[in-house]
């Protein structure tokens, strides 16, 4: 054990097994390999290190490198974690290694290679969410003209169009994108450093280290986190991670209910592709939505991701605690788990089709069109109010004579209110709804050919 010196005895081997992480965080690897080759380049630069031994510990840690890749690294569970294992088989290669620990702790070591992976994943979660904006994005341009109703309540409510519908989708991942921009800047502070707890006597130039490794801001400066005790503390940028993911599960959930509603017999709007759906074992004639209920269900364990991490760290004394190790399964399980959702999710989207016949027919429904009514009558003066009263007796009466609302006559329909005058059922007309719906942010046809432009535009 690297900290064994002032024991008499080896940590037991339940001991061992209970406190080692390298089963998991051997996943660091390649981040704590950067680390310490800036490192060691910094100690160098500040005389602490000898040219020669920085070269031999980088080429060292270039030897590991290769070794990890190509599967033949042996990771021991008695050496702990990621770091242990990694620096006891380069001080068997290079001698000069018994130095590189000089002026850092695994504190802010693992901080640091933390804040790495979470920029690392940041950058391939950025090409999943846009492939998946780019996929909504063209599902509503081939869709534009399929008219279904919109809901709420789950209760018929006004039309609205497929391309309107999955726009909404657009504006949800869109921000999820952004907040992972967020998260990776909020990464973007290097701890090393920090040590400890309090730094170190030693003339360390953090500077350096943070822009040999990219810790740096818009204009080249480095970024270097400005309290040692806060630096190896804190797990924020995990629990901030966690978050956007748990917000993005809620949104990629809401996705999946529409598409699992859409797809059923009782809708029957949409249709998901072979691949991603299955059948059943005992009746033969079942086509279920299962990579959405999957979708669906992934929402529940991004947000126990975000409570484990949360819960983890809310009653911790500073500084370093033993169980901040234990935030790493979550968030490597959360990233892993996201980076999945987002292709299923767009993979799923891109074999979808809608039934353009099935879809017009639910959205007839001339009850649709009540709200356009009243705003007929506002129109001829009536305050907004009294229209509303107004239609809902007409679509009281329509319900009691069991005629469609825009099958009323005229003089049944001044029998609600003498407002219906002759041209009042005009309203029941979809392509005069859409038509009169081209304000910002409306579903009118031009206004959603405007959307789709900027969108192709702008998601890159």
């Amino acid at each position: 054990m690297t900290w064994g010196g002032r024991f008499s005895s080896a940590p037991a081997e339940l001991m061992l097994s209970f406190g080692e992480s390298v089963s998991f965080d051997h996943r660091l690897w390649a981040q704590d390999i950067r680390g310490s080759k800036a490192h060691a380049t910094m100690l160098s630069k500040v005389g602490i290190l000898k040219s020669s031994e920085c070269s031999a510990i980088i080429k060292g840690l270039d030897s590991i490198a290769k070794e990890i890749q190509s599967g033949k690294f042996k990771w021991s569970r008695d050496l702990e974690d990621v770091h242990m294992n990694i620096e006891s088989a380069l001080t068997k290669k290079v001698p000069a290694a018994a130095k590189l620990h000089t002026a850092r702790s695994r504190n802010d070591q693992v901080a640091t290679d933390v804040r790495l992976w979470i920029k690392d994943q940041c950058v391939i979660l950025d090409l999943a969410f846009v492939k998946l904006l780019k996929t909504l994005v063209k599902l509503a341009e081939t869709n534009a003209d399929v008219i279904i109703p919109g809901y709420t309540h789950l209760q018929r409510a006004q039309p609205v169009s497929v391309a309107h519908h999955l726009l909404a989708y657009v504006e949800m991942f869109n921000r999820d994108r952004a907040r992972f921009h967020q998260v990776a800047d909020s990464a973007n502070w290097c701890p090393l450093g920090s040590g400890a707890i309090a730094g170190t006597t030693l003339p360390i130039k953090r500077e350096i280290t943070a822009k040999l490794l990219g810790f740096v801001d818009s204009k080249g400066k480095a970024r270097v986190t400005r309290n040692s005790m806060d630096a190896v503390a804190d797990r924020d940028i995990a629990s901030e991670f966690c978050f956007a993911a748990a917000l993005c599960g809620v949104h990629l959930s809401r996705l999946a209910e529409d598409a699992i509603l859409w797809s059923s017999a009782e809708f029957g709007f949409a249709r998901l592709p072979d691949a991603f759906s299955t059948g059943s074992s005992l009746m033969p004639q079942k086509r279920n939505p299962d990579s959405m209920e999957l979708l669906r269900g992934k929402s529940a364990r991004f947000q126990a991701s975000l409570v484990h991490l949360l819960t983890l760290t809310k009653g911790l004394p500073l500084t370093y605690n033993r169980d901040l190790q234990d935030d790493k399964p979550p968030l490597f399980d959360t990233a892993d788990q996201l980076t999945l959702s987002l292709a299923v999710a767009e993979a799923s989207l891109a074999g979808t089709t809608f039934n353009k016949a099935k879809c017009l027919a639910a959205a007839s429904d001339p009850a649709l069109l009540a709200t356009d009514l009243a705003d007929w009558l506002v129109k001829k003066g009536m305050p907004f109010r009294h229209a509303h009263h107004a239609v809902g007796r007409l679509v009281a009466l329509a319900e009691k004579l069991k005629t469609p609302l825009d099958k009323l006559s005229d003089k049944d329909a001044q029998t609600a209110d003498k407002a219906f005058t002759k041209g009042w059922n005009q309203v029941f007309n979809l392509k005069r709804a859409f038509a009169a719906r081209e304000n910002t942010g409306m579903p009118g046809p031009k206004a959603i050919a405007q959307q789709i432009k900027n969108w192709k535009k702008s998601v890159r």
